[in-house]
């Protein structure tokens, strides 16, 4: 998974109870764009170092 800053990335939900989770990657740390990223979750404003599993999409984000 390759990533760059302002793309959008979205964790699919487990089930039907539960909803998908979307941020804006603020950061990539790893080697050429590899995680882990430094995400603002768009829920709760809430930024954190993630480490994106399968479950896991990158949306590209607009050019700065």
């Amino acid at each position: 998974m390759q990533a760059q800053v302002h793309d959008r990335i979205t964790v699919l939900a487990p089930n039907i109870d539960h909803r998908n989770r979307d941020g804006e990657i603020l950061e990539v740390r790893g080697p050429d764009g590899a995680p882990p990223y430094l995400v603002r979750w768009s829920d709760s404003g809430h930024e954190g170092l993630f480490f994106p599993g399968p479950d896991a999409v990158i949306h590209p984000g607009e050019p700065v």
